[in-house]
């Protein structure tokens, strides 16, 4: 396992890992409480919760990485004045590095509750400590601490796997067993057990087989908790840019917050190769990054985002006085308001044998984990918005072609001129318009080896040996957990919202659903403007018509 490699010095080593002035520690003491070390005791270990972030009074803390095959590699010493957490330590996750005492410290504890207020309460200091627990994750990130996937790269679970830890942010590292001596022979101590390829070997040394998304969640640490026998002000469904921003504006206005999502921050937005229209970031900014960036700025703010988990239903008969959201493994989230920002599912097109391919050459996003599987090969990239734009630009770095196929005439109608642009000057890039997929070939049980397609103004039909098909043609609204609760939806399914209501009750606002207390923002919402822009506007307009709504109705009798 190669070294987690900081920078050694310069101005990016100085953000990343600070030194506290005496005067700015006794800032902080008001928020923590003294805590002892002998020496080789462990302040925190990986894999497990770390109790928050420990500001170094006396001695000197030795900080490594360590991976579940038992591999150690030094990260870092922090002597007095220097302060150990990353991001994770805003919201009680699990570390991924050991922090051991080098003889006998003193260190000055500071619990999650009290990182989260230093962060608000000295703005100047807490941006510091921000800057550095950010740029702590992203050296991890890079260090490959964390999981470790075992199986082959090609492996329909191993890309899920992998999409599912990279797009919520969890370093992991991927060994293939046809070329890593290591690997085959964990999978012969370990694959019977388990329960078959792939393994994924987690800091605390267990192993799963082949886990589901939220089994692998649970036990790396990475699902926080919501609060037992609690009713937040807000419950938001779906953790993309509109949730994340209600969450952030919420969440700093004083509002308790819970954020719910079935797999990962950023929505859509999230598998965005890059945004360069979004307003502030003129050399463009990948939907990642964006994201990734709300979802610590809403923690920050004291919000409870949880993910994975998934929502089963909603009550809203309000039977004491609060909105009852139910989760598909049995719990529930409490709330005196719920903003549905659930977005849209990626639409399935009417091709036979779609199904079969998916995870397998048939994908609804473009990532570098798909980019790696068809390097200098031809792919397939069927869409005309923004997101299908952005794709064919971003796999032309990697494919050896792209055919990108639309229905219609062109892309003036469904995308941005910038992008329109950038394609026509992409030599790799072939706009094959009025042409539709018909076809898909490959063996039972492997992966996709053949495309057919119709140019439906020739009436010809044409086929090639293409491996990877990326599909962006638009998405279904995700409302199906909304059935029976009397929320309102259009034809297509989506949230209505500001009709007025046949009952004489006021007018609602412009957001809010037929369900007074419940409101809808982004994709999800009927007439929403299909932007991330427009999103995150909604996210912050929705705020204002949740405390009008608290102001007038009255609380949850428990």
């Amino acid at each position: 396992m190669a070294a987690l490699v900081y920078p050694v010095r310069g101005p990016r080593h100085q953000e990343t890992f600070p030194e506290l002035k005496p005067q700015e520690i006794d800032r902080l003491r008001r928020f923590g409480a003294l805590r002892k070390f002998s020496d080789g005791e462990k302040l925190y270990e990986a894999g497990k919760v770390a109790p928050g972030m420990f500001v170094v009074l006396k001695g000197l803390v030795s900080v490594t990485q360590r991976d579940g095959l038992g591999h150690v590699a030094p990260v870092v010493e922090e002597g007095v004045g220097h302060f150990l957490a990353e991001v994770g330590q805003l919201s009680s996750r699990a570390a991924l590095v050991d922090a051991t005492a080098e003889g006998d410290v003193e260190t000055l504890l500071i619990p999650t509750d009290g990182l989260r207020s230093i962060l608000v309460a000295e703005a100047d200091l807490g941006e510091r400590i921000m800057r550095a627990l950010i740029l702590r994750r992203m050296a991890l990130l890079e260090g490959a601490v964390g999981a470790i996937l075992i199986g082959p790269p090609a492996s329909a679970d191993v890309i899920r796997l992998e999409g599912f830890l990279a797009r919520n942010g969890y370093p992991q590292h991927l060994l293939d067993p046809a070329t890593d001596p290591e690997a085959r022979e964990v999978i012969g101590r370990y694959a019977d057990v388990a329960g078959g390829l792939p393994l994924v070997v987690c800091p605390d040394g267990s192993v799963l087989g082949n886990p589901s998304e939220r089994a692998l969640a649970r036990q790396i640490g990475m699902t926080a908790a919501s609060r037992a026998n609690f009713v937040y002000d807000v419950a938001v469904v779906g953790a993309g840019p509109a949730g994340l921003s209600t969450a952030v504006y919420g969440s700093s206005e004083g509002l308790s917050v819970a954020v719910l999502d079935a797999r990962a921050y950023g929505g859509q937005a999230g598998a965005s190769a890059r945004i360069e229209n979004y307003f502030g970031f003129p050399t463009g900014i990948t939907g990642q990054a964006l994201t990734a960036r709300a979802f610590i700025q809403a923690q920050k703010f004291g919000a409870d985002v949880m993910i994975p988990v998934a929502v089963k239903t909603l009550d809203c008969s309000r039977a004491n006085g609060a909105f009852v959201v139910e989760l598909e493994d049995g719990d529930r989230i409490q709330a005196r308001t719920v903003v549905v920002a659930s977005g849209a599912r990626y639409r399935h097109p009417l091709i036979a044998d779609i199904a079969r391919f998916e995870g397998r050459g048939v994908w609804y996003w473009a990532s570098q984990i798909e980019a790696r599987l068809c390097a200098g090969e031809e792919v397939v990239l069927v869409g005309g918005g923004n997101s299908a734009g952005q794709g064919a630009v971003f796999l032309s770095a990697h494919a050896a072609r792209v055919r990108m196929m639309v229905r219609g005439p062109g892309l003036a109608e469904s995308m941005s001129q910038y992008l329109i642009d950038r394609i026509a000057a992409t030599s790799n890039i072939e706009l094959m318009t009025e042409t539709e997929i018909v076809a898909l070939d490959g063996p039972a049980g492997a992966g996709l080896e053949k495309v057919r397609w119709r140019d439906r103004r020739a009436g010809r039909e044409s086929e090639a040996p293409i491996r990877n098909v990326f599909l962006f043609v638009g998405a279904d609204p995700a409302t199906e957990w909304l059935k029976g609760c009397g929320v309102a939806l259009d034809k297509a399914g989506f949230v209505m919202t500001g009709t007025p209501r046949n009952d004489g009750g006021p007018a609602p606002s412009a957001l809010e659903s037929s369900i007074p207390g419940v409101f809808a923002v982004g994709d999800v919402r009927s007439g929403s403007v299909k932007r991330v822009g427009g999103a995150i506007g909604e996210g912050a307009q929705v705020v204002a018509a949740i405390h009008n709504f608290l102001a007038h109705s009255p609380g949850p009798h428990l």
